[in-house]
């Protein structure tokens, strides 16, 4: 029984009473009273399961975690060396480390109207926002878990007369995977919110062109919709995420 309130329950309770706020604030929302039933939970929830049974609904969701995906792997293939440099070379981390704490700090939303000048609207300029979010929390991960490596270990590798590459391959790699994982986690989570606001900028698809979209139509149902779609979904990748991260490095799926 505790474990089921543990996993369930008290997670259910939450939701609950979540959904309670959610029917005050419609409420209260507007002195429309038509308004305020189309952002009720009882609309956005009908008009959610009557999205879902349309195709076009399913492109936006698709074209979003397309972006996604490309976003993660662009981030991962950029952060992933400089996280390394950063850690196994003082003079590197001396030189990048007040700008990566710099760069890091500039919301990526202001690089919209340079990435749209420089990409042009559409897909390009998209992803290199998501990418510019998400490819901070995968450096200092990845330096951090080098830093966190057993010196012995590389010292044992440099004796035994191992390449560059065999040390990072065989020594660097394995031992920070844990660290790797949970920025690309980190990374996952603030790109999911970065997109939204990115998608609203020269693109005709994506859960943030729809929830713009909805917005000009007066579709108020359909917007409040797509909001329990991106926080289910988020959710739902996060999820994945962690389940992976756990099976990988065998902390179980209680790890955080």
């Amino acid at each position: 029984m505790k474990a089921w309130l543990a996993r369930v329950g008290w997670p259910l309770l939450g939701f609950a009473g979540a959904g309670v706020l959610w029917q005050l604030g419609a409420g209260h929302l507007s002195d429309v009273e038509a308004i305020n039933q189309a952002f009720s939970p009882q609309a956005g929830l009908s008009t959610l399961v009557a999205l879902l049974g349309e195709a076009s609904f399913w492109g936006h969701i698709g074209t979003s975690l397309q972006r996604i995906g490309l976003a993660l792997a662009g981030a991962l293939l950029i952060g992933l060396p400089l996280g390394l440099l950063s850690g196994l070379s003082p003079r590197f981390a001396r030189i990048t480390g007040t700008l990566f704490q710099f760069l890091r700090m500039v919301s990526p939303l202001s690089w919209m109207p340079l990435a749209v000048m420089a990409l042009g609207l559409g897909n390009g300029a998209v992803v290199f926002l998501l990418v510019f979010a998400g490819v901070w929390p995968i450096v200092l991960n990845t330096a951090a878990g080098v830093a966190a490596l057993d010196r012995h270990w590389l010292q044992l590798a440099a004796s035994l007369s191992a390449t560059r590459w065999e040390l990072i391959s065989r020594v660097v790699l394995p031992g920070i995977l844990a660290h790797v994982l949970t920025g690309f986690r980190l990374a996952l989570g603030v790109a999911w919110i970065v997109l939204v606001p990115a998608e609203m900028l020269g693109v005709s698809s994506g859960l943030g062109y729809f929830i713009l979209d909805a917005r000009d139509r007066l579709a108020y149902q359909e917007l409040t919709a797509a909001i329990v779609v991106i926080g289910a979904l988020g959710f739902a990748l996060d999820s994945l995420a962690r389940s992976l991260i756990g099976r990988w490095t065998h902390t179980g799926p209680g790890h955080q």
